[in-house]
Order: C-alpha cells, then sequence, then structure tokens
C-alpha cells in the first residue's frame, strides 16, 4: 500500500468536499441490453489537489435498486432465512446454493416498505408486523449503481417453512426458521456470507436485547 502524497494534510473529520457538479459524464455507450445492463461511461472529475483529471474510462453494471429484510420473531427469539441457489456464486468451492435474508428489487412507482412486505410473502409466505429501517448502502459503488435499502422486519414465525417463489421468475426458494443463536454461529462459521446477512444480523445482535424488551 502506497503512502499518502501529504500525510500530515489529512483530516480524517473533513466532510466530502466535492458534489455531483464535480464530476462531468463526457459519453455513455450500451455494452449489453439484458436482465440487468452494462454501460461504458466516459467522464472525468475534480482532483483533491486541484484540476480536473483526464478521460476516465469505467464500466458499470446498472440494476434497480434492491431491497433486504431480515425477518426477526421477537417473541421466540428466531429469525427467518431463505435458500436459494445463486448464479453470482456458480464458482463457489462450497455452493452456489445460499443462506440470505429476503430481497427483491424495486419496480417503477414501488416504496422500498412495499417491496420488503411483498417480497416477504412471496419468498418466505408471511406477512411482516413492524419494519424497521437499518441503512441504505452502495454494495460494491466501484462498479454497480444499485443502492439497498435494508430493514429488520418483525413477524410471527410459527409454522413457517417450506418451498416458495414465483414460477415465472424460476425462483425455488426454501424457508428456514432458526434460533438466533443458530444463526449467529452459522455467520461466525462463514455460511451467512453477502453483505445484507452481514450488517442486518449485527444490527440485529446490538438491538436484540431492546427489541426483546419491548414484549
Amino acid at each position: 500500500m502506497s503512502a499518502p502524497r501529504h500525510p500530515h494534510d489529512q483530516d480524517l473529520t473533513a466532510q466530502v468536499s466535492f458534489t455531483a457538479a464535480d464530476a462531468e459524464l463526457l459519453e455513455r455507450r450500451c455494452l449489453h441490453q439484458g436482465f440487468f445492463r452494462l454501460e461504458e461511461l466516459h467522464l472525468r472529475h475534480r482532483l483533491f489537489e486541484g484540476g480536473w483529471s483526464g478521460e476516465v474510462v469505467r464500466e458499470v453494471h446498472r440494476r434497480h435498486d434492491a431491497v433486504g429484510v431480515l425477518l426477526y420473531d421477537v417473541e421466540r427469539d428466531t429469525v427467518v432465512l431463505i435458500e436459494q441457489f445463486r448464479a453470482g456464486a456458480f464458482d463457489d468451492p462450497a455452493s452456489p446454493w445460499k443462506l440470505e435474508v429476503v430481497a427483491g428489487l424495486v419496480e417503477r412507482g414501488e416504496s422500498v416498505a412495499e417491496v420488503a412486505r411483498r417480497e416477504t410473502l412471496e419468498e418466505a409466505g408471511c406477512e411482516v408486523g413492524e419494519l424497521i429501517e437499518l441503512h441504505t448502502y452502495y454494495p460494491s459503488p466501484g462498479a454497480c449503481d444499485e443502492r439497498v435499502t435494508l430493514f429488520c422486519g418483525l413477524v410471527d414465525s410459527r409454522g413457517l417453512g417450506g418451498v416458495h417463489g414465483l414460477d415465472e421468475e424460476h425462483e425455488d426458494i426454501r424457508v428456514h426458521v432458526l434460533p438466533f443463536t443458530r444463526a449467529w454461529e452459522l455467520l461466525q462459521a462463514g455460511r451467512l456470507d453477502n453483505a445484507m446477512c452481514l450488517i442486518a444480523f449485527h444490527w440485529l445482535a446490538g438491538e436484540r436485547a431492546s427489541l426483546r424488551a419491548r414484549r
């Protein structure tokens, strides 16, 4: 790792100094249009030490924004996770089937809360009571424009399980209801290896006692 060019000039508490007006799009090209879109951007941006960069070329994966929901049963201290095949993990040496929180893409005109409730019904077969919004973040801003809004959804986990999903979307989703402690063991063992799970479970680990105290 290279050393900062001016280490004594850094102020780690400083706010971001640039805005959208400090970057300029020179050209946008579509490289592929399928379920997702891949674009080539030609751009330039202002530099921290003054002036502008030269032309920069980057490929950007354009997606719909997404919603994730960690389903938690306060009364029983259980979580509801889903298991499904993931093409992006096809080359995973262990398995391309992943344990995840409920998730889905935001369609035009939908609110993130509407998506959270719709996807919970489609993927886990249950209704959400209270929705607690946790964070909105970019999973990979160096290459993708997707933003994820993450929720914790309070549910009654009794009777949940089985296989769910929409046939027209080729979904084959198995539902698991686990004690929080068992799910945390899986996370520590590296079995819950996606950003939504990691962020949501670390939030729940900190807030679990206060949620249970509300019973």
